[in-house]
């Protein structure tokens, strides 16, 4: 299946190290949590950060990298944001299940442990990654224009 010409494995490829960080940042939020780290220190572990990180780099990379341009971008910057609203997910569904609030579910910092809370987080990688997609497409509307809309060839960018 190919999304925007490309294959998904392509896209996984191209940002492996980047959804693996996403993977270790949200595991260790939540682990740290279930492990007893007060909250107000577990709220430093972010994956909000983290995806704010990797639009900015992916917005300036997939043009650079000759990877692709505004079609390409949305895939790039919608797995990590469905990647961590997954773990997010998860972690609700645990706290309602098991009835022990974690990182994901405690009222200080996210919503309430409810199914509507999943549901929000279930729109939110599709809206998310649309908003997400709008801001990095702006970005890399100023790199083109920086970089004068120069582009590496995607076999000499080594991706």
């Amino acid at each position: 299946m190919k999304i925007f010409g490309k294959s998904l494995s392509e896209y996984v490829s191209f940002e492996k190290g980047f959804l693996i960080l996403v993977l270790v940042v949200g595991f260790a939020r939540f682990g740290l949590s279930m492990a007893g780290v007060p909250i107000s220190t577990v709220k430093f572990v972010s994956l909000s950060v983290l995806l704010l990180l990797g639009l900015v780099y992916y917005s300036v990379r997939v043009h650079t990298s000759g990877f692709g341009s505004y079609m390409q971008l949305l895939p790039v910057l919608a797995l990590p944001v469905i990647l961590a609203n997954l773990i997010i997910i998860s972690g609700i569904a645990l706290a309602i299940a098991t009835g022990k609030d974690n990182i994901f579910s405690v009222p200080e910092f996210s919503g309430p442990k409810t199914w509507g809370h999943v549901g929000a987080h279930a729109i939110a990688m599709v809206v998310g990654s649309l908003v997400f997609w709008g801001i990095g497409s702006l970005i890399m509307l100023l790199t083109k224009k920086v970089t004068g809309g120069r582009q590496a060839r995607a076999g000499a960018a080594g991706v």
